[in-house]
């Protein structure tokens, strides 16, 4: 049998003990089916003194992640500690100047140094992988830089933040406000420490730039992300949707058009009975349209110990096979940069807004969306509250400029009781 790999983690949280675990639980049937041993040699976090519940009395101790990335009794660097700089970079980046492999589940990292990391892995002849920084357990990365690796891939998207499909889904089952839906996951823990990265989408959006760079052969581009969080959808829009035959979710989606690379990463509404409608809880999905084979869905656990821990391992257990791939599933130099496009591509669109009661109200709204060639599919009037009147609509297909171009005459026409809430319908 070949000489064991040889690891070294660094980042002992809820993932580094998760591989600690599978490691030494799972140890025999990784080498059967590696071919060789994997082993580690020695481990790195800020604290040494932490119970974790596994022994680590074994494994040599670093304090420094940089004398870690460089020990030579290390084969792959594992580096689980996060964070866009700082120890996470400087140690990933020694790691590959000294020709080591690197095991990531860093999405912010990569968001903003991926194409400077991957340029320096194939310098020095060393991998990069990066499968549990974007869906969890999900094998979407191998997916796209293998399985479909014969495909023009048309359109990616997808549920990527498990946190936020969870608020979404306590305000519809629990009719909680999205503040009380917001303090229940903070309570149960499932807020990053800057619940901003979650609720605002940043932390999707990282993952979505990720996707479109191996989807499309671009540059990572999170600068051209467009991203809006879902702070603003109220108990009243994921009513009035769910009574429509839609759903709220903070999906990302990413297409190469001929204007340039679309990514956006914001509330959406799409079809109740669709894969995604019917999403629940912290689960993510992502979707993935080829040219060849036609539209792929998987779902699973985005987080936690157990899936991302075995998207670390399963990185790890491919670098034991002796399978090297570019970073973003083509050699770094041949990835264009990103031309970003705004949002255009024609949708349907969802509208909630309020009129003065009075005569004439109605009419004046559609017109202003006629003016503006959009097209109405649906309207619903709710039940009136003092003076105003609740008012939704569904239009037919149309771009966000003809969108905003109505959204201005309707508030010119001063029947307006509050500034329209306008959510894209994503065709699933």
């Amino acid at each position: 049998m070949s000489q064991p790999l040889r690891l070294g983690i660094a980042g002992l949280g809820t993932v580094g003990t998760g591989v600690v675990k599978i490691l030494r639980q799972k140890s025999v049937l990784l080498a059967e089916r590696a071919g060789r041993a994997i082993e580690i040699s020695a481990v790195s976090a800020r604290t040494r003194d932490k119970d974790r519940g596994v022994s680590l009395a074994s494994y040599a101790w670093e304090d420094d992640p940089v004398a870690l990335a460089t020990r030579d009794d290390v084969d792959v660097f594992v580096e689980l500690m996060g964070g866009s700089d700082g120890p996470a970079k400087a140690a990933v980046e020694a790691a590959l100047k000294a020709g080591k492999d690197v095991v990531t589940a860093n999405k912010a990292m990569l968001a903003h140094h991926g194409q400077a990391l991957a340029e320096l892995a194939e310098s020095t002849g060393a991998v990069l992988r990066f499968e549990a920084a974007v869906a969890g357990g999900i094998p979407v990365i191998k997916a796209l830089t293998e399985g479909l690796a014969g495909n023009e891939i048309e359109r990616v998207m997808g549920v990527m933040n498990g946190t936020c499909n969870y608020i979404l889904t306590r305000m519809e089952d629990g009719g909680l406000s999205y503040d009380e839906a917001f303090a229940e996951a903070d309570g149960l823990g499932f807020l990053e420490a800057d619940p901003q990265l979650d609720v605002g989408g940043i932390d999707a959006g990282h993952k979505l730039s990720l996707l479109s760079s191996i989807a499309f052969g671009t540059q990572v581009a999170f600068s051209a992300v467009e991203l809006e969080g879902i702070g603003s959808v109220t108990i009243e829009d994921i009513r009035q949707a769910a009574d429509m035959g839609f759903r709220i979710k903070l999906l990302g989606v990413a297409r190469m058009t001929g204007r340039g690379l679309e990514q956006s990463m914001a509330p959406c509404l799409v079809p109740a009975n669709s894969p995604l409608g019917q999403l629940q809880g912290g689960t993510n999905m992502v979707v993935i349209e080829g040219d060849q084979v036609g539209q792929i869905v998987m779902r699973g656990a985005g987080a936690g110990e157990g899936p991302t821990a075995s998207a670390v391992m399963g990185d790890v257990m491919d670098i034991a096979r002796g399978l090297r791939v570019s970073t973003f599933g083509r050699p770094a130099g041949a990835l264009k940069p990103a031309v970003p496009a705004m949002v255009s591509t024609p949708a349907p669109y969802y509208l909630r807004t309020a009129l003065a009661d009075k005569p004439g109200a109605l009419a004046k709204v559609a017109t202003a969306l006629g003016e503006a060639g959009v097209s109405i599919n649906r309207m619903r009037q709710y039940d009136h509250t003092n003076d105003s009147a609740p008012v939704l609509i569904v239009t037919h297909r149309t771009t966000r400029a003809a969108l905003d171009q109505a959204l201005a005459g309707m508030e010119a026409t001063g029947v307006m009781m509050s500034s329209p809430v306008a959510l894209r319908i994503e065709e699933v």
